[in-house]
């Protein structure tokens, strides 16, 4: 019983940084399943299970706050389910520890540029080009959501990062898109692992147990990302992607735990400061909007 109760805070938590932050979820979940000794088919079984039902509550509350660009959930949506079909029929014969130095690397370098773009920024006020096109989602959601499937979290990381590092939604849009899509990925994980693994070999009261928590949260993260500023979210975001790749990266090559645990730090505290700093420049930005306002109406009064 107290593992469940453990299990609900860390759905709550995850839900609430997923909700925010268009990722984290699974990674965090499928974490402690896996420190916990659960097989790591089983775990992304559970994971994939729970998120079916916290993927319809936070969808529903990013939709009803205004996060969503539903043209980019309706291409996402297809691929996205057979790529997390794929993924989950063919972990128990995938060593998933090989891809995910390839797959750090690339959402680092990712990560990275997110946070130079709303950096750079200065003062300006962030932009956003066209929307993003199909033959950009659709290899996309394919190759997320098989990552997803096969790492138990990778929908979020691959899916959020591609479409902030592109530039063509709005923050708090690509968490809201990214989030109501991860609904079919969840289904279409869920079904291949139902295939894969049978019903008997998924443990319901993880998945359960998650799932409550991760309810409770979507709500309140959705409603974060309606009210934080694009800058501030985008820093936000990409900070947690370079936090999350460079430990992995560096665990799979090998440093010791207090090498890592260092550099860790290290990226934290970059963080946070790239947070502070984009908060400063933001009201820096509205300052500005302000008085340029307050002028405008003085010439027309």
């Amino acid at each position: 019983m107290r593992k469940l109760i453990v299990l609900g805070v860390v759905g709550l938590i995850a839900q609430l940084i997923d909700g925010s932050l268009g990722m984290a979820y699974g990674v965090t979940s499928s974490t402690l399943l896996l420190a916990v000794g659960v097989a790591p088919a089983a775990a992304s079984a559970a994971v994939h299970f729970s998120e079916i039902g916290t993927s319809v509550v936070s969808g529903f509350s990013h939709h009803k706050l205004g996060n969503v660009d539903w043209r980019t959930v309706s291409i996402l949506a297809v691929p996205g389910f057979v790529g997390a079909f794929i993924g989950a029929t063919l972990l128990s014969n995938l060593d998933g520890a090989v891809a995910k130095p390839i797959v750090a690397v690339i959402l680092l370098s990712l990560g990275v540029y997110v946070v130079y773009r709303f950096l750079r920024l200065g003062g300006a006020r962030p932009t956003f080009k066209a929307r993003p096109s199909a033959r950009f989602l659709a290899p996309m959601g394919l190759i997320a959501g098989c990552l997803d499937a096969v790492g138990g979290g990778g929908w979020g990381p691959v899916g959020t990062t591609s479409l902030l590092s592109s530039g063509r939604l709005e923050p708090r849009k690509v968490v809201g898109s990214i989030d109501t899509s991860e609904f079919v990925v969840a289904v279409g994980g869920s079904l291949g692992f139902l295939l894969g693994l049978g019903a008997a070999n998924i443990n319901w009261g993880y998945a359960g147990a998650l799932l409550a928590g991760g309810v409770i949260a979507a709500p309140i993260a959705a409603w974060l990302v309606k009210h934080l500023a694009a800058r501030v979210l985008g820093v936000a975001a990409g900070g947690l992607i370079i936090l999350t790749n460079s430990k992995t990266l560096l665990e799979a090559v090998g440093v010791p735990g207090v090498g890592v645990a260092g550099t860790a730090a290290v990226v934290f505290v970059l963080w946070i400061s790239g947070i502070v700093w984009a908060v400063r420049q933001e009201r820096i930005s509205r300052a500005a909007l302000a008085d340029e306002e307050r002028e405008l109406e003085m010439a027309t009064a």
